[in-house]
């Protein structure tokens, strides 16, 4: 039973005043923008506000806020030097020297000596750890044996490496069901100023947490620490500890230079972030070679100034992003439509050709991961020039437009089609040399049942066949899409010279003939 098909649903056309009403309908709604910004803005008391502003941010960017920044310093280092202190006195006791290099004989010793450490000072965790036997004692045993293999261990051979007396460590407690603790690791030294280990302690980190969200309330700051190179160590989000940089930041990221490479110095900088305004001061924290950085809303503190513009200012606000809205949606609708017409073919609405080298070099790049093969077919309706000189270009333009549906709903979804000029098309076929040749026997077959003639008026055409000859090659590992189109081209050639309406494949078979 032969398939009937129609000429199809006509593709959109698209030309010089489609393009036209486009940057018209781009031109008009920067204006519209524009208008309604300086309509928003124009009811704002500018003069009075801009200046009134700028006094009081003066004074909270070069007082107010540094010397916030210096009094939440002063008292939270109170609470971070305690255990600095009391590891430095730990790494300098003669009896943990001595029980070191005498062979760690006695665990219960130094499993004492650590438990009372922990509750005399109420850290959250001690510890030391042997250089010789990689032993890592807490006050609850022996823990672990380190290793240079284990990432979780790799703090430990990197801090020796640096050669530092001590440094502060975010890290999670294996002794403590992994909760994200502080670690002041300090180095063990015998008395010949030979490393033997390394000591400390450890600090729940959702205790510096409640100090800083106590400062946080006390000062209205939103309070963290940063290390040297931006990211994260203190926050009262812990999901943002040693996950997120200030570099990367979309508030921060401009800023970050200025806030971490002042050695010394401190610095204060205005950010606008979401339509706000933040302060952000920074101050360097030699003792933990880390910064402290305050941020403010500037809004809080502007709030008595901006009671009486606050519903202008909302209104200018809300209709601003509405615009930008409407305008981002209807750029990404056009942009949308542009990129479809840059891909598809306009007659037969498959893929073109730059859509098709784009999707073989994703195809080739995925094949060569997976060791999967892959296979071109290139095919071609025969005797297309007598087709157009008997029936006509519209009906040649039908003949074309229904090979490339038949052909779009035998491909399998992660297959490829595109025209690839006139006639031709051509194929990504997920699989080998094989498994193409017989997709391109199906496919053939199905094209030579198909009635391409159904409903017609041109009776003289009636006699000419509509079939395909199909060239096919499978692609070699680190070949090119030259190297493949030529080898399905030759296959194809080959095909042609063999009478058409038929399949060669590369692999120098004469390929299966129907006639």
């Amino acid at each position: 039973m032969s398939r009937k098909w129609g000429l199809g649903t006509e593709t959109p056309k698209y030309g010089i005043v489609d393009m036209l009403r486009y940057v018209s309908i781009r031109t008009r709604l920067i204006l519209c923008l524009s208008l309604i910004l300086v309509a928003a803005f124009l009811i704002i008391t500018i003069t009075h506000y801009n200046s009134s502003r700028k006094l009081l941010r003066d004074n909270l960017i070069y007082n107010t806020l540094p010397l916030t920044s210096d009094n939440i310093y002063s008292e939270i280092q109170k609470d971070l030097m305690s255990p600095v202190f009391v590891s430095s006195l730990m790494a300098n006791d003669t009896f943990l020297k001595d029980w070191t290099m005498e062979g760690e004989e006695d665990v219960e010793k130094i499993t004492k000596y650590l438990s009372e450490i922990k509750e005399k000072y109420g850290f959250f965790s001690t510890f030391m750890i042997s250089k010789k036997t990689g032993r890592y004692y807490h006050y609850d045993g022996v823990l672990k044996t380190l290793s240079p293999e284990d990432e979780h261990d790799a703090w430990f051979y990197r801090f020796i490496e640096t050669g530092q007396e001590y440094d502060l460590d975010v890290d999670s407690n294996q002794a403590a069901a992994n909760s994200l603790t502080i670690f002041i690791n300090h180095r063990l030294e015998d008395y010949d100023g030979n490393l033997i280990g390394v000591t400390g302690a450890g600090l729940n980190v959702n205790h510096i947490n409640r100090l800083i969200r106590t400062y946080q309330q006390k000062y209205t700051r939103n309070i963290y620490f940063v290390s040297t190179d931006g990211m994260i160590q203190l926050h009262t989000d812990t999901d943002r500890i040693e996950r997120d940089s200030i570099r990367s930041s979309p508030k921060l990221a401009k800023v970050a230079p200025f806030l971490l490479d002042r050695g010394n110095a401190s610095s204060s900088h205005e950010v606008t972030y979401e339509g706000k305004t933040f302060l952000v001061t920074s101050r360097y924290v030699p003792e933990f070679k880390w910064y402290l950085l305050v941020e403010m809303d500037e809004t809080v503190m502007l709030q008595r100034l901006q009671k009486s513009s606050l519903i202008n200012f909302f209104v200018g606000l809300f209709v601003t992003f509405l615009v930008i809205g409407v305008n981002i949606l209807t750029v990404n609708y056009f942009q949308d439509r542009l990129e479809r017409m840059a891909t598809t073919d306009k007659l037969t609405g498959v893929k073109n050709r730059r859509a098709f080298e784009h999707d073989f070099r994703r195809i080739a790049y995925t094949a060569s991961r997976d060791g999967n093969p892959f296979s071109l077919v290139i095919l071609d309706i025969d005797h297309f020039k007598s087709i157009n000189d008997t029936a006509g270009h519209l009906f040649g333009d039908s003949v074309i437009k229904t090979v490339a549906e038949i052909s779009g709903k035998s491909i399998r979804r992660h297959d490829v089609l595109a025209r690839w000029g006139g006639d031709e098309f051509i194929i990504l076929f997920r699989g080998d040399l094989q498994k193409g040749r017989a997709f391109c026997e199906r496919l053939r077959r199905t094209i030579e049942e198909t009635d391409f003639y159904f409903g017609s008026s041109v009776p003289l055409a009636k006699h000419l066949p509509v079939t395909i000859t199909c060239g096919a090659a499978e692609h070699a590992s680190g070949g090119s899409l030259e190297d493949l189109i030529s080898k399905a081209d030759q296959a194809l050639y080959r095909a042609k010279s063999a009478g058409r309406n038929c399949t060669m494949c590369d692999e120098g078979d004469d390929g299966v003939v129907v006639t």
